[in-house]
């Protein structure tokens, strides 16, 4: 069962460090934010520009009679100023802020290193100076949606991933209701949950411990989804009368536990 896009990475000092990946939905959040601020700080940077431009061009023709061509100088300085702003911009704050824009932040997600580590200098500046090619034709999306890590292609030159850096969603302890409590012993008796594998125990562990922080609507899907899922694992053929998807599943995880 995958509902959760994990990926378990391994540092240089042989410790696993285990992530979920942004998802292309966070990540476009997280794009359009960092635009919004972008697109401020170059319009500043346009007006500016204007009217320092007028200016220079006033002072310096009275002194070169070849007008045009020192336009033709503003206009390429220009161009090149606003693609370093661009480009600085994911530079900066992705180096500053350890993998985060203000897009990201708000998103809540980070680019890190393949290997879980921060990012530095060098893997930020790939990252910006390749997203002109990935937001061509959408091939950045292209990549995400369809990679097996969603890495575009910055990211592959980068060696990077971006993964979600919210942590406070996952509880430490579970909310187990009293139907659940009283749901588990009948359970036991009535299903075998020996081909319920600890990685599908994890999946329904995670699910209880991250409800809390999902929409209504995703939740009861998700829930009624992996219900439906672990019932055909246990070959149990319909949920006990008046049980909810989320009262099965805390039901399951607490007979897991207490199983022969």
């Amino acid at each position: 069962m995958h509902f959760f896009n994990r990926i378990t990475l391994q540092t240089p000092e042989s410790v696993e460090l285990e992530f979920t990946l942004a998802g292309i939905g966070n990540r476009a959040l997280a794009l359009i934010i960092d635009y919004l601020v972008l697109g401020l700080t170059l319009l500043g940077f346009l007006i500016a520009w204007a009217i320092l431009s007028v200016q220079l061009f006033d002072l310096i023709e009275n002194f070169v009679t070849n007008g045009p061509n020192f336009g033709l100088w503003l206009l390429a300085i220009f161009f090149i100023i606003m693609f370093v702003i661009y480009v600085g911009y994911f530079v900066l704050f992705e180096t500053l802020w350890r993998g985060q824009t203000p897009g990201k932040r708000f998103a809540k997600i980070r680019v890190v290193r393949d290997d879980g580590r921060p990012i530095g200098l060098q893997q930020a500046t790939l990252r910006a100076l390749l997203r002109p090619f990935d937001e061509f034709l959408f091939i950045g999306a292209f990549f995400i949606m369809f990679g097996r890590r969603e890495k575009r292609l910055g990211d592959l030159v980068a060696g990077t991933i971006v993964i979600q850096a919210q942590t406070s969603i996952v509880s430490p302890t579970l909310t187990i209701s009293e139907q659940a409590k009283l749901l588990y012993e009948h359970l036991l008796q009535i299903a075998d949950l020996s081909p319920l594998l600890p990685d599908d125990f994890a999946i329904i562990r995670e699910y209880l411990q991250r409800r809390g922080a999902m929409a209504s609507k995703a939740r009861i899907a998700l829930a009624i989804k992996l219900a439906q899922q672990v019932k055909n694992i246990i070959d149990l053929e319909k949920l006990p009368e008046n049980v909810t998807p989320d009262v099965f599943l805390e039901a399951v995880y607490l007979a897991y536990q207490k199983r022969d």
